[in-house]
């Protein structure tokens, strides 16, 4: 039995590794200050003797004996991190260091969760984790973007430095049952507006790509990835490399859902990304040969089934 810690745990995507981690045998403590994370996405755990919630800040030091850290900890969605964007900031920066810290006194390995917004507007597709990226540092989206990269730029000197096991993910867009329905993603704001009737908001023409990958892929690889000898540090992609434009998706969510809803387009926001697509041939070849397995068809009708049970 490990003890692992995972920060950000009560989030969409911190839930269902703390999950996966206990039904794997091992002792969890899960971080949040509950900003994004709902203690009902964990409520389920709570009577498991193995799992711990404590409500705690990243930007302020945590101390605990752990053989592994999953540092999932920062609002990823444009209205949660554009909310305070001093605050996701610090976040990414002084979370990063608080962890990498308490890794580096218990000599525990500690995975980042970085992001595919690294790349920001992309100059070469698909992407791969050698290209640096376009990156607007002065925009409304770089409070997420470069706090991020500076976390990843942080988790690399502390292994150059100080030899502290690190593992970098960069996630690309993920979506599942237990996204927060007012947390303005493309997915679960399709899926709402479709469950409500309501017009379906497309920013743009709709001809920007996303790739999108189903939650328990993630979560097998960010686990794949930590269970990797020391040497492999990452940054590793790991996303579905399956692209669609934002009016395809919007089209399979009114199909899925029987919704009468109608499409409506409005301005494209100030630096989002025109394409986004994984190359996932490091993730392939260093994770034991993963890919995802659930396609987007399966992977939606699993996400509507729970809105709607959270939308009325």
């Amino acid at each position: 039995m490990k003890r692992i810690l995972v920060t950000g745990g009560a989030g969409f995507i911190g839930s269902h590794l703390c999950e996966r981690l206990l039904a794997e045998g091992n002792d969890v403590i899960c971080l949040d200050n509950f900003f994004t994370g709902r203690k009902q996405n964990v409520a389920h755990l709570l009577g498991n003797p193995y799992f711990e919630l404590v409500r705690h800040d990243v930007i302020t030091p945590y101390y605990a004996e752990v053989d592994e850290i999953y540092n999932l900890a920062c609002p990823a969605s444009p209205i949660h991190y554009q909310y305070n964007p001093i605050k996701t900031v610090k976040t990414s920066v002084m979370g990063a260091i608080n962890v990498l810290g308490l890794a580096k006194r218990v000599r525990a390995k500690v995975l980042q969760a970085s992001t595919s917004e690294v790349y920001g507007d992309p100059n070469v597709h698909p992407q791969v984790e050698n290209y640096w990226g376009n990156v607007n540092p002065i925009g409304i989206r770089s409070c997420y973007d470069e706090g991020k990269r500076c976390a990843e730029t942080l988790f690399m000197d502390y292994h150059r430095q100080n030899g502290v096991r690190i593992k970098i993910i960069r996630i690309f867009n993920t979506y599942g049952p237990r996204m927060n329905p007012n947390d303005g993603r493309v997915v679960s704001n399709f899926i709402v507006q479709a469950l409500q009737g309501n017009n379906i908001t497309i920013y743009g023409k709709g001809t920007q790509t996303r790739s999108f990958q189903y939650v328990d892929d993630l979560v097998e690889g960010m686990i794949r990835l930590m269970n990797t000898p020391d040497e492999v540090t990452g940054p590793v992609n790991v996303g579905n490399p399956n692209e669609f434009t934002i009016l395809e998706l919007a089209q399979k969510v009114i199909e899925l859902t029987q919704s009468t809803s109608k499409i409506v387009f409005e301005d494209l926001p100030a630096d989002d990304p025109r394409q986004r697509q994984p190359d996932i041939t490091q993730a392939h070849n260093l994770l034991g040969g993963w890919q995802p397995t659930v396609q987007l068809a399966a992977g939606l009708h699993k996400t509507i089934d729970y809105f709607r049970q959270q939308v009325r």
